[in-house]
C-alpha cells in the first residue's frame, strides 16, 4: 500500500504497481490535487523521497497530478511491535515462495492497508534497490528494527537463509510478546480493583463523611475515636486532596518524563525493581529469559559470541541487564568465559549460570541458552498465575475491609447512642 491518502469520503487509497527506482535519502510529504480514473478530483498527502517519486506513485494509482506541493520533512514512521512481527512473518512466508527480497517488499508495501509498515516496506525496497543490504536498508529505520533484528537479518542474508532467520525472529517476538501479554493481564485485574477502592474509599470521604459530621454535631456529645480519626481524615482529604493529587500528577509526569530520557533514571528505576522484594525476582527471571532466548538464537545463526552480546544491548528491556551485558562483552573480549563473567556482574541467577559453564564445556551454548529461557518463561508463567490467583481475592478482601471500617466508623456513634437511650 502507498502512503498516498486519498481525500474521498470512503478514504481510498491508491497504491502504485511497482518501487521507486532509486535510495531515499530522506523523506518528504507531499500534498497533491488531481484526477482519478473515473474522472473525480481527488486531492491528499503522500510521503516520497522527492518529487518525481510523489508524480510516479501518483501515476502508478491511476491519478493524474494537477498540483503537488512539498509540505516539509515527514514524520519517521511509527508502528506497534505486532504490526513489525506481522511484517516479518509475511516477508519470511514471501521469501520461502521463492520471490526475491525486492520483489517481496513490493507486494508488502501494495498488499498491507491498517498501518504504516507500507511505508517502511516502500522504504527498504528503494534502498535495496539503491544497492544496499538489507541489513544496512533496515538500520534506516531503528524504531522498528532493533540490533537484534538487524544482525540475524544479516546473518540470514550473508548465509543465503533469510526466510529461515526471519522464522526464527518471528517466533522469538511472538514469545516475548505473549509474555508481556500475560504480565499486563496478570497485573490488570489488581490494578484496576485497586484503584476502584481506593475510588470508592475517597468518595465516600468526601461525600458522605460530611453529611455525618453535621448530623453527629446535633448530638452534643463526644465521639468514639474510630469516628473522630474518619471525620480527621475526611477533612484532610478536602483540604489537601485536590493539591496533592495535582502535585502527584505532576511529579509522575516529569518521573515519566525523566525515566524515558536520562539513562540515569531508567538504571535507578530497574535497580530499584529488582531490589523489590515480591516483584524483583520475578523481573529478574524475565529479564533473563529475554536474556537466554535472544543470545541462543544469535549464537544457532552463526552469529560469534562477542558480536551477539553487542547486538543484545537493549533486549531485554530492563538497563541494569543491558548494563551487565556490555560487561559481559568487555570481559569475553579480554579473554573470561561467558559463565565467569556472567558471574561476575551478578545479576543473572544461578540456574541460569550454572548450566550455561557446563555448555560451554561440552560445545552446545545456543541449545543450553535456549532450553534455560524456555525453563525460565515456564517458571514465570507459574509465578504469575500463582500471583494473579492470590491477588484477586486479596485486593477483594482489602476493598471489602476498607469500605467496611468506614462503615462501621460512622455509625458507632449511633450504636452507641441507641444503647444508651
Amino acid at each position: 500500500m502507498s502512503d498516498v491518502k486519498s481525500a474521498h469520503p470512503d478514504g481510498t487509497r491508491f497504491a502504485p504497481h511497482a518501487p521507486p527506482k532509486q535510495p531515499a535519502a530522506g523523506e518528504r510529504r507531499f500534498r497533491w490535487r488531481g484526477v482519478a480514473r473515473d474522472g473525480k478530483r481527488r486531492g491528499g498527502s503522500l510521503v516520497a523521497p522527492d518529487a518525481a517519486t510523489a508524480r510516479a506513485q501518483l501515476r502508478a494509482a491511476g491519478i493524474v497530478a494537477a498540483r503537488l506541493v512539498e509540505a516539509g520533512a515527514a514524520r519517521p514512521p511509527r508502528t506497534a511491535a505486532r504490526e513489525v512481527t506481522a511484517f516479518t512473518r509475511q516477508l519470511a512466508t514471501l521469501l520461502s515462495a521463492g520471490l526475491t527480497l525486492a520483489q517481496a517488499l513490493d507486494l508488502i508495501a501494495q498488499t498491507a492497508r491498517r498501518d504504516a509498515m507500507p511505508r517502511v516496506a516502500r522504504g527498504l525496497a528503494r534502498r535495496i534497490a539503491g544497492g544496499d543490504r538489507f541489513a544496512s536498508a533496515l538500520a534506516a529505520y531503528p524504531s522498528q528494527f532493533d540490533r537484534l533484528y538487524r544482525a540475524l537479518s544479516a546473518i540470514g542474508e550473508a548465509t543465503g537463509n533469510l526466510a529461515l532467520v526471519l522464522t526464527r525472529l518471528v517466533e522469538h517476538r511472538e514469545r516475548a510478546a505473549a509474555q508481556r501479554g500475560k504480565l499486563r493481564a496478570a497485573l490488570a485485574y489488581p490494578c484496576v480493583v485497586l484503584l476502584l477502592a481506593i475510588a470508592v474509599t475517597a468518595a465516600l470521604l468526601a461525600f458522605v463523611v460530611p453529611t455525618f459530621q453535621q448530623v453527629f454535631a446535633s448530638f452534643g456529645a463526644a465521639l468514639p475515636a474510630p469516628t473522630r480519626a474518619v471525620m480527621a481524615l475526611s477533612h484532610a482529604l478536602l483540604r489537601w486532596g485536590p493539591p496533592s493529587l495535582a502535585a502527584s500528577a505532576a511529579l509522575l509526569l516529569v518521573a515519566v518524563r525523566l525515566v524515558r530520557h536520562s539513562p540515569r533514571a531508567r538504571e535507578a528505576r530497574d535497580r530499584l525493581l529488582l531490589a523489590t522484594p515480591a516483584v524483583g525476582p520475578l523481573a529478574r527471571a524475565v529479564a533473563a529469559a529475554r536474556w537466554s532466548r535472544a543470545l541462543g538464537t544469535l549464537l544457532a545463526a552463526g552469529t560469534p559470541l562477542a558480536d551477539a552480546l553487542h547486538a543484545l544491548s537493549h533486549v531485554t528491556g530492563n538497563a541494569t541487564f543491558d548494563a551487565a551485558n556490555a560487561q559481559i562483552e568487555v570481559r569475553l573480549r579480554r579473554g573470561e568465559r561467558l559463565a565467569a563473567a556472567m558471574r561476575a556482574v551478578g545479576c543473572f541467577p544461578a540456574a541460569l549460570v550454572e548450566p550455561i559453564a557446563v555448555a560451554e564445556e561440552s560445545g552446545a551454548l545456543d541449545t543450553m541458552l535456549l532450553d534455560c529461557a524456555e525453563l525460565a518463561e515456564r517458571e514465570v508463567d507459574e509465578k504469575l498465575a500463582l500471583a494473579s490467583a492470590c491477588a484477586e481475592p486479596l485486593v477483594v478482601i482489602v476493598l471489602g475491609l476498607a469500605v467496611g471500617a468506614l462503615v462501621v466508623a460512622l455509625y458507632l456513634p449511633v450504636i452507641e447512642l441507641g444503647n444508651v437511650v
